[in-house]
C-alpha cells in the first residue's frame, strides 16, 4: 500500500490508476478520501495517470489530533503525495473542500499545476456565499439517521437515489474519529482564499450544479470572476454530487477542458 510522508511525518495513503502520460490529481470533499472518486475516476483513468488520496485523518492515512488540519495544510500534503509519485506538474480537479485545497495548490504552487478544475466549491468566508440556516439545522439534527438522509438529499436528487440505493461514497468515511471530523469541519470553515485567487495563472474551469444548496451555486460566478480567465459551466438540475449523478455530462466536460490544446 503506497504512503507518502508529510512534513510532520504523517503517513498519507494514496492510489495511482491509469497509465496516461499526464497526471491528474483528484481531490475529495471534507471528511472523505479516495473512495469519493470511485464512480467518476474511471472516466479519467483511460486518459491520465490519476492520483487519489486519503486526507490526513481519513481512511488509511494517519489521524493525528493536532493543529495540522487546514486547507493550506491539505495542499502541502497533496504535494507530498505528488512528490512520492514523482509527478512534477499535474492537472488538478478538486470538488467541494477539495476545490478549496486545489485553490491553494494553484495559487501558491503554480509551477506544479497545469490546468485546474474547481467543482462545487467556494472561496470561503467572508466573501463566499454560505449555506442557509435551514441546511445547517437539517445537518445538525440529533437523530443521526435523519441527518444522514438530509445530507444525501443535498448530494443527490430523489429520483437518482431511488434508482441508486447505495452505498454512497460522498457522505464521509465510516469510523472516522470525532477529533478528525471536528478538525476537518474547522479547516473547511476557516478557508479564505479570496486574496490569493487573482494570482492563479493555470487555465481554470469552474463547475457547479444549478440546484446545489449545500455549497450554494452563487459561489461559482464569484470564483470565475475572481480567477483571471476562468470559465464557468453550470449543470442543470444537479445538486452537490454533480460529478457522480450527472457523470455523463460532467466527465466529458472536464475531459474536454483538460485535453484541449492551449
Amino acid at each position: 500500500m503506497p504512503y507518502a510522508r508529510a512534513s510532520d511525518d504523517t503517513a498519507l495513503y494514496y492510489e495511482v490508476h491509469g497509465d496516461g502520460e499526464q497526471t491528474l490529481l483528484l481531490l475529495p470533499g471534507q471528511s472523505n478520501g479516495h473512495h469519493w472518486w470511485n464512480s467518476a475516476r474511471p472516466d479519467f483513468d483511460s486518459v491520465f495517470r490519476t492520483v487519489v488520496l486519503d486526507y490526513r485523518g481519513i481512511g488509511d492515512s494517519d489521524k493525528p489530533d493536532t493543529d495540522s488540519y487546514s486547507t493550506k495544510g491539505f495542499a502541502l500534503d497533496a504535494l507530498a503525495v505528488l512528490d512520492d509519485v514523482g509527478a512534477e506538474r499535474v492537472h488538478v480537479y478538486g470538488t467541494s473542500m477539495g476545490g478549496r485545497v486545489a485553490q491553494w495548490l494553484a495559487a501558491e504552487h503554480a509551477e506544479r499545476v497545469d490546468r485546474l478544475v474547481l467543482g462545487c466549491t467556494s472561496p470561503g468566508s467572508p466573501h463566499g456565499i454560505e449555506r442557509g440556516e435551514n441546511v445547517r439545522r437539517a445537518l445538525g439534527q440529533r437523530d443521526a439517521r435523519a441527518a444522514r438522509h438530509a445530507l444525501l438529499e443535498l448530494m443527490y436528487t430523489p429520483e437518482w437515489m431511488a434508482a441508486n440505493p447505495g452505498p454512497y461514497n460522498t457522505i464521509g468515511v465510516r469510523g472516522t474519529p470525532s477529533h478528525v471530523l471536528r478538525r476537518h469541519r474547522r479547516a473547511s470553515a476557516e478557508h479564505d482564499s479570496w486574496d490569493a485567487l487573482p494570482s492563479i495563472t493555470a487555465p481554470t474551469l469552474v463547475v457547479h450544479g444549478t440546484d446545489d444548496v449545500f455549497n450554494p451555486t452563487e459561489n461559482a460566478p464569484l470564483l470565475a470572476k475572481r480567477i483571471p480567465g476562468a470559465r464557468m459551466e453550470l449543470i442543470a438540475g444537479a445538486r452537490h454530487a454533480y460529478f457522480e449523478e450527472f457523470r455523463s455530462v460532467a466527465s466529458p466536460l472536464v475531459l474536454d477542458f483538460l485535453t484541449e490544446v492551449s
